[in-house]
């Protein structure tokens, strides 16, 4: 499925429409350049989810959770420098709950840990505050 937004109020829809199918047990894989809004489509989600908190990027924490209608996992591998580094920060535990959503910014860092059952989300920009979001769904 691919999805263009034009504007940051389309981005929020598409955030609203990706949301509603998000179930426990769900890991989401965030790809993009720098700046391509990884964790501003995050942030729109949480909202979805029904967390109304201050969403920021968990560059330098590894890791930042929220609760909403379900838990929330959010990781940005980015800084990481081994698939060690990321075992340590309990990426692969979370990965064995199932009782919220998982969401890993630089997935490519950790691929050998990740789950074959995922939804990988692609993100490219396309102008100022217009971008193309592309899903796959693994397995």
């Amino acid at each position: 499925m691919e999805f263009v937004a034009n504007n940051l109020e389309e981005t929020r829809n598409f955030a609203k429409q990706f949301a509603s199918d998000l179930k426990a047990g769900d890991v989401v894989l965030l790809t993009g350049d720098l700046g391509a809004g990884k964790t501003t489509l995050v942030k729109a989600i949480a909202k979805e989810l029904g967390y109304d908190g201050l969403v920021t990027s968990p560059t330098f924490t590894l890791l930042n959770q929220y609760s909403g209608k379900l838990p929330i996992y959010h990781f940005d591998m980015y800084r990481l420098k081994s698939t060690a580094e990321a075992i340590e920060s309990g990426l692969d535990e979370v990965l064995k709950q199932s009782d919220g959503v998982c969401f890993v910014e630089w997935p490519q860092k950790v691929a050998s840990i990740l789950p074959e059952k995922n939804i990988m989300l692609d993100i490219s920009i396309l102008g100022d505050n217009a971008r193309k979001f592309k899903v796959v769904k693994g397995r």
